[in-house]
C-alpha cells in the first residue's frame, strides 16, 4: 500500500523547562534545540520509520531550514520529490515549550500556506498514485477540502487528523475513511462536551478515533462496542509529536494489512515509545522497537 501525506513541514524551536509557564510568568529554561517537525512531515516520518512506502506533498522555503527538512525526510526514508522549495518564502516554524510532561505550541505558517489548491492540482496524478491519503489542518482549508473531494471521488482511503481543531464541513467528514481528533478537538469540532463523545464514536463506527493522552485511544467497533486501548505506562519526557506518531503508526499498521483495532494497538505502542524521548521526529520508534514493545506487553 502506498501512502501520500499532504500537509505541513516546520522547523520546531523547542524550549525545555521544568514546567510550562503561567500567563505573564517568566521562568528559567533548561535548553533550546531545533528539530524537524510539522504535523504532515511528522506523520510521514513516523510511517517511514515503521517501514511504510510514503511520499510527502508540501512546501518549504528556499532557506537553510527548508533544506534541512528536505534532507531529513530523505534520510528517514520518505519520498520528497513532490515537495516544492519556494524562493522568497520562509519555511514554516513552530515555537514549542516542553515541560512537566506536556507542551504548548505556536505555529508560524510560512511556506505551508502555499500548499493550496493549485499545488494539489499540479500534483494530482502523483497524489492519486497512493492508496491512502493523509491530511491535517496545518495547510489552507480550501486545499484540504479539495484534496478530500478529489481523493474520495477517486475511491481512495483517506485519514484526516483535524488538528488544529475548527468547525468541519460534515460532507467532508462523511467522505473520509478515518478522522482522528484528540479529546479536546472532538468537543470543539462537534460543539459538544465530553459526555457525548462516546455516542459520537458510535455514530461514526470504525471511523472516529479519539486520542486521549495518558488515557489512550478509543474507537467504536460494530459488534464489539466502544473499545479503549490504554496508553503505555512510561516515564514521559516529551509529548511533542505523540499524536502524530499515533496517526502515522495507525496508517503504517493499515498498510501492513492490520484491521482497525490491530492498527490502533500498534499505533498506541508507537506513541508510548515516542514520549520517552525528546523531539517530535527524533523520538519516533522503529518497527523493531514497536514489535518488541508489543511482544513484551
Amino acid at each position: 500500500m502506498k501512502i501520500a501525506v499532504v500537509g505541513s513541514m516546520n522547523l520546531d524551536m523547542i524550549v525545555h523547562a521544568d514546567r510550562i509557564p503561567l500567563k505573564g510568568e517568566t521562568i528559567r529554561g533548561d535548553g533550546l534545540e531545533y528539530q524537524p517537525g510539522g504535523k504532515g512531515a511528522n506523520q510521514a516520518v513516523a510511517m517511514a520509520k515503521l517501514g511504510a512506502d510514503v511520499a510527502m506533498f508540501g512546501c518549504v522555503g528556499d532557506d537553510s531550514a527548508g533544506r534541512r527538512l528536505l534532507e531529513n525526510l530523505r534520510v528517514c526514508g520518505v519520498s520528497a520529490d513532490a515537495v516544492e522549495m519556494l524562493k522568497g518564502v520562509p519555511t514554516g516554524q513552530a515555537i514549542i515549550t516542553a515541560g512537566g510532561g506536556d507542551n504548548t505550541i505556536v505555529i508560524i505558517e510560512g511556506a505551508n500556506g502555499y500548499v493550496n489548491v493549485d499545488y494539489v492540482n499540479r500534483n494530482r496524478e502523483k497524489i492519486l498514485e497512493a492508496d491512502l491519503i493523509v491530511l491535517q489542518n496545518e495547510i489552507p482549508e480550501d486545499a484540504i477540502a479539495y484534496t478530500i473531494r478529489m481523493c474520495s471521488d477517486a475511491g481512495r482511503t483517506i485519514l484526516w487528523n483535524p488538528a488544529p481543531a475548527r468547525a468541519l464541513d460534515r460532507d467532508l467528514v462523511e467522505r473520509v475513511s478515518y478522522i482522528t481528533p484528540n479529546e479536546h478537538e472532538v468537543c470543539l469540532i462537534w460543539e459538544t462536551d465530553e459526555s457525548r463523545v462516546g455516542s459520537l464514536m458510535e455514530q461514526y463506527p470504525g471511523k472516529l478515533l479519539v486520542t486521549q493522552g495518558e488515557k489512550g485511544v478509543s474507537v467504536y467497533i460494530p459488534g464489539r462496542g466502544l473499545q479503549t486501548l490504554p496508553a503505555m505506562k512510561v516515564e514521559v519526557k516529551d509529548t511533542t509529536g505523540a499524536g502524530d506518531t499515533l496517526n502515522g503508526a495507525f496508517c503504517a499498521g493499515l498498510a501492513r494489512g492490520m484491521d482497525e483495532l490491530e492498527a490502533l494497538r500498534f499505533a498506541n505502542a508507537a506513541a508510548g515509545l515516542s514520549v520517552q524521548k525528546y523531539g517530535a521526529q527524533a523520538g519516533m520508534p522503529t518497527l523493531e522497537q514497536v514489535e518488541a514493545a508489543l511482544a513484551g506487553a
